[in-house]
């Protein structure tokens, strides 16, 4: 049943063109609240309707008999689910009693009951045996003639055949990497894939009124959070507004529920508000598309899927109403991801003033779907969008969070994310800030600070930007800690966050096929974002940290600026050494007033004039390696920086893992976290 289905099956009408009109969230509420207090409502009533919903009384007739089979329904269902608890309740009284017969003791001679299933059941079970011990020896006489020798061992059933990724040999049995820890397992087939990903279930159509009564008073909510004053929000360290958690508890009390929250629930509640250079049109249509919604921000957005549209408004915007899905991280493998599953629902408030809002679903809903609690949970949150008269849009963003802390976080990152700056509107805002410069200069160049190769056209500009941005988006992604990410760390790190490593298949087509293993650590360094991220970017002292380089200086052929920050560019690297003429690195560097990024990739020379010429960049592979880099969250003003390296292990994708290439990535990554130690003279005691 959809909402407001308005045709009666059968009429004329109806067998001309069937035709659907979806209600509004809002009339929703409204048809809601009156079938609460009349199911029946006579013609005064549905007339009063009408004008009050600028609706036909015929729609609202229609719409209350649906309501009234729905609800029939959902009675039947509920008898249903008593008679069949009833049912299992008799089951299992019937196996007890089962169970208590097999203990019956014979009155004639005080034995146990002895009854003739247990004959004929060993007697099946001998004879099943029996066949397949045939069935064993033909096999086994079978292999040994084509083998040319007879099968002399089998392996045990109850030991099967180990299939550790650490086996010396491609594709063979070798002995086990001891020197890397006993509970090392890097098996390439069994994680890192996508395939083993699940969505939550639609939305059905019992759901969908309490879905869209749902997001009313969720935007509802959000227009005054955006708009209160500062009875609500308070300025805490660097000048951010938090949420008073007890006065809102208060402002904002549920009927009928409580405000008590466990030991371990923890609330994060932000705002902030800023200018960025896209309008209000172009903002909506990158919230209400979730693979947008990922370009613009893989810092923060390693998953996100559209699950059920409810309400598609008018032209995909105003009125419409999504279920969507989302995994939120920080950039490193140390720090849990966020899973949140909730409804978006976009409103134009007035000419030129967009509300975004967000909150997640009902934990009934989850519980109904047999999935387990939520750790995370978005309360009303979203933004309100002001279209400016120059381009430019006013953004004023809301996040509020509800977590429950059931996994420790890693002490490098523990004061960021427990000030709420991890996840907060702050960190939203600035990367939507870059996202926006970033797109503008993609369809703009700026002009004066790129340094540009002959014969380069502005094509082979936004090729090369395009295909940047896929490096940076593919780096991200790797360095989430999700659970289809199974990281594992190396032994005898002597780092907080160690040296974690991760091994997967690669069979997208922007990245080189066969077995890739992923190593990443994060250090704390006792000097600013900025100072690190100025050091890793610049070529000339990249000779001193890049181990690859062989310590041989390094010449930046092109640059694309794409942000007004001065680090904010696209770098073709050449390397000044002979061995290394076939051979370019594309960089891209960022930062913002959150953290900076700083991401690169060997590409070679056909594939550089291949993108320069202005063709799809699509299919050229990449693997990307790079620094993020993010304050410490302390009065210190120190950073954390994690270090991720990525490493074709083979081509060929059914090979194994061998020793040889975890140490080397190993060393890789130990040497040059020591080498920028040394260099910004921070010490090996860091």
């Amino acid at each position: 049943m959809e909402f407001g289905d308005d045709l009666m099956p059968g009429s004329d009408a109806h067998r001309r063109k069937k035709r659907y009109h979806r209600h509004t969230p809002r009339q929703i509420q409204q048809l809601e609240a009156m079938f609460k207090e009349c199911p029946h409502p006579d013609e005064n009533q549905r007339m009063h309707l009408s004008r009050e919903l600028a609706l036909e009384p015929r729609q609202i007739k229609f719409w209350f008999q649906n309501r009234r089979t729905q609800m029939k329904a959902q009675h039947e269902r509920a008898d249903n689910c008593f008679l069949r608890a009833e049912n299992d309740k008799i089951r299992c009284e019937n196996i007890a009693m089962r169970e208590a017969l097999k203990n019956v003791i014979c009155p004639t001679c005080g034995g146990p009951h002895s009854g003739a299933d247990d004959y004929f059941d060993e007697h099946k079970l001998r004879m099943e045996n029996a066949h397949l011990k045939e069935e064993l020896d033909r096999v086994s006489s079978l292999t040994s003639k084509y083998l040319g020798r007879p099968i002399t061992q089998l392996p045990s059933m109850h030991q099967p055949l180990s299939m550790s990724s650490l086996e010396l040999s491609v594709g063979g049995l070798g002995s086990p990497v001891s020197a890397l820890g006993p509970s090392l397992d890097l098996d390439p087939f069994s994680g890192g894939s996508s395939s083993s990903f699940q969505l939550p279930a639609p939305v059905s159509e019992m759901e969908r009124p309490m879905m869209a009564e749902l997001a009313t008073r969720a935007m509802d909510e959000l227009i005054r959070l955006a708009q209160a004053g500062e009875h609500l929000w308070v300025k805490a360290a660097g000048g951010r507004e938090v949420l008073n958690v007890d006065t809102y508890d208060s402002v904002f009390a549920k009927p009928g529920s409580s405000a008590f929250r466990g030991p371990d629930v923890h609330v994060e509640g932000s705002r902030d508000s800023c200018l960025v250079l896209t309008s209000a049109v172009g903002l909506v249509d990158v919230f209400m598309d979730s693979s947008k919604w990922t370009e613009f921000f893989p810092s923060i957005v390693t998953t996100a899927r559209t699950v059920d549209v409810l309400v598609n408004g008018m032209a995909g915007r105003s009125e419409s109403l999504v279920l969507m899905y989302e995994e939120l991280h920080v950039m490193t493998p140390v720090v849990p991801t966020r899973e949140l599953c909730f409804l978006r629902y976009c409103r134009q408030i007035e000419q030129g003033l967009w509300a975004i809002a967000d909150v997640s679903a009902d934990l009934q809903r989850d519980a109904r779907y047999g999935a387990p609690p939520p750790r995370s949970r978005r309360l009303p949150s979203g933004c309100l969008i002001a279209d400016m008269s120059n381009g430019y849009s006013k953004v004023t963003w809301v996040e509020h969070m509800e977590t429950e802390d059931k996994v420790p976080i890693n002490m490098l990152y523990r004061d960021l994310v427990a000030s709420g700056a991890a996840f907060g509107a702050h960190r939203w805002l600035a990367a939507l800030q870059r996202a926006c410069e970033r797109h503008a200069c993609l369809v703009t160049p700026p002009h004066g600070r790129d340094i540009a190769v002959a014969g380069v056209t502005a094509e082979g500009r936004r090729s090369m930007m395009r295909l940047s941005q896929r490096m940076v988006g593919s780096f991200c992604a790797s360095l989430s800690a999700s659970q289809l990410h199974r990281w594992t760390t190396l032994s005898g790190s002597d780092d907080a966050a160690g040296v974690r490593v991760m091994v997967h298949r690669s069979t997208d087509p922007g990245q080189p096929s066969g077995v890739v293993l992923s190593a990443a650590t994060s250090i704390w360094l006792p000097v600013s974002c900025e100072r690190v991220f100025a050091f890793v970017r610049d070529e000339n002292t990249r000779s001193q940290w890049d181990v690859l380089s062989h310590g041989n200086p390094v010449q930046e052929v092109s640059r694309i600026t794409n942000g007004s920050h001065p680090g904010n560019s696209i770098s073709l690297l050449r390397g000044l050494n002979a061995s290394q003429n076939s051979m370019l690195i594309l960089q891209e560097s960022c930062a913002d007033a959150t953290g900076s990024l700083v991401v690169y990739a060997p590409i070679d020379l056909p594939a550089a004039n291949v993108v320069m010429s202005g063709e799809d960049p699509s299919a050229i592979p990449l693997l990307p390696s790079g620094f993020t880099i993010v304050p410490d969250g302390r009065a210190s003003s120190g950073s954390v920086v994690t270090v991720a390296f990525q490493i074709l292990v083979s081509s060929l994708p059914s090979s194994r893992l061998n020793e040889e290439s975890v140490a080397t990535v190993n060393s890789l990554i130990s040497t040059t976290v020591e080498q920028i130690k040394a260099a910004l003279n921070c010490g090996s005691r860091h």
